[in-house]
C-alpha cells in the first residue's frame, strides 16, 4: 500500500493492511424482469435497489410488523396536502378497518376531507401560471387544482356545524374533529359521500384526530367569526396533549407512520417523549435534515430527544409520500394480511 513519510516521500507499508470484508452485506441488485412478473418478489427486491429504494424496502418490512404485532398501537401522522392527493381513500382505509390507534393532521386535512364528500379536486399541472388561475377563481396545491367554489360548500357546513356546538364547552381539537366527523353523516350536503371520509370512520371508530393548528385555514376564519357572536367559544389544545399522551404511555408498543413534516409531525413525536420513543417508525418526507427544521430531521435527532427508542426499528424514506404510502399499504394491507389483532 502507498503511504507518504515525513519528508513527502512514498513508501510501501511493511504489512498489507487487514481491509473490512464485505462478503456477508447484501448484494445490490434490481429485479429480475425475465420470466413472470411477480408483484410480491418485485416490491422485496427494493431492499436490495440502494439509495431511497432500499429505505422503501426497510419501510415495508417494518410496516409489516407494525401491522401484524398484536401489542403494537399504529399511530398516524401527516400533513394537509395528503388529502388533497388520492392518498386520502388510503388512509380512510386504514381508519375504517381499525388499523391505527390516532392520528395528527393539520387543518387542511379536515377541510378538504370534508369538501371532497361534495365535490372533487381535480389534476392540473405545476406550470400553469398563478395569475391565470387566479382570475378563473381556482386555487393550486402543487398540480391539483381546487375551484373557488369547494371553500363555499365548506363554509356552509362548517357553518352548519359550528350551530350544534355548545358555547359553554370547551371542545379539544380531537373533540371537534370527532363532532365534525358525525356531521357530515347527517349533513344534506355531505351525507351522501360520508363514507369516503376518515373523519366520518374516525369518528364511528373512536379513532381520534388530533389538529393542533386547527386555526390555520378556513376553520379558523369561521372560527374567528363565530367567536364575534360566541364570546365563550374556545378550543383547548392542551387537553389534546392530555389525551395523546396518555394513549401513548398505555400502548404496550407504539409504532408511527409519518407523511411529511411540521406541526403534525412533531405534535405526535414530543408526545412520544413521555414513553420514552417509539419502538417502530417511518418517516416518509421529501425535507433533508440540513437546515435543522422538524420536518427534515432525521431519527436519530429523534432519538437525541427520546422521541424514538435507540434500539427502535426505524427508517427514512426521502420520496414523495403520494409514490411511497401507496406502495407500502399494496405491499401490506392490500395483501390481507393478518391485521386482526387491531380491531
Amino acid at each position: 500500500m502507498w503511504i507518504w513519510d515525513e519528508k513527502g516521500k512514498k513508501k510501501i507499508e511493511d504489512k498489507p493492511k487487514n481491509y473490512f470484508s464485505l462478503e456477508n452485506f447484501p448484494k445490490i441488485e434490481g429485479y429480475n424482469l425475465e420470466g413472470e412478473f411477480d408483484f410480491d418478489k418485485f416490491l422485496e427486491s427494493y431492499l436490495h435497489m440502494g439509495f431511497q429504494g432500499s429505505n422503501l424496502g426497510i419501510g415495508v418490512k417494518i410496516f409489516k410488523e407494525m401491522l401484524e404485532k398484536k401489542e403494537m398501537k399504529l399511530f398516524l401522522a401527516f400533513t394537509g396536502n395528503m388529502i388533497s392527493s388520492g392518498n386520502r381513500e388510503l388512509i380512510t382505509y386504514l381508519v375504517k378497518n381499525k388499523l391505527v390507534a390516532g392520528i395528527t393532521t393539520t387543518a387542511a386535512a379536515l377541510e378538504e376531507d370534508v369538501i371532497k364528500c361534495m365535490k372533487p379536486f381535480h389534476l392540473g399541472n405545476f406550470e400553469v401560471k398563478g395569475e391565470f388561475l387566479q382570475q378563473e377563481c381556482i386555487g393550486r396545491i402543487g398540480n391539483i387544482f381546487a375551484l373557488y367554489d369547494r371553500y363555499l360548500y365548506l363554509e356552509k357546513v362548517l357553518n352548519n356545524y359550528f350551530k350544534t356546538l355548545n358555547v359553554k364547552e370547551v371542545l379539544s381539537t380531537h373533540e371537534f374533529s370527532k363532532g365534525l366527523g358525525e356531521h357530515i353523516g347527517k349533513d344534506e350536503q355531505t351525507k351522501e359521500k360520508c363514507q369516503e371520509s376518515f373523519l366520518y370512520w374516525a369518528s364511528k371508530n373512536n379513532i381520534p384526530i388530533f389538529c393542533p393548528g386547527i386555526t390555520d385555514g378556513a376553520i379558523g376564519d369561521i372560527s374567528t367569526f363565530f367567536k364575534k357572536n360566541n364570546p365563550t367559544f374556545a378550543i383547548d389544545s392542551v387537553k389534546d396533549n392530555v389525551v395523546l399522551t396518555e394513549l401513548l404511555m398505555h400502548s404496550e408498543e407504539a409504532g408511527s407512520i409519518i407523511l411529511g413534516g411540521g406541526i403534525a409531525k412533531h405534535f405526535l413525536l414530543n408526545a412520544a417523549i413521555f414513553r420514552d420513543g417509539f419502538e417502530k417508525s417511518i418517516y416518509v418526507t421529501t425535507a433533508t435534515e440540513f437546515d435543522g427544521s422538524d420536518s427534515g430531521g432525521n431519527q436519530e435527532e429523534a432519538i437525541s430527544w427520546n422521541k424514538i427508542k435507540p434500539e427502535a426499528k426505524r427508517v427514512k424514506i426521502v420520496a414523495d409520500a403520494t409514490i411511497v404510502f401507496p406502495l407500502l399499504m399494496a405491499s401490506t394491507v392490500a395483501k390481507k394480511i393478518d391485521t386482526t389483532t387491531h380491531k
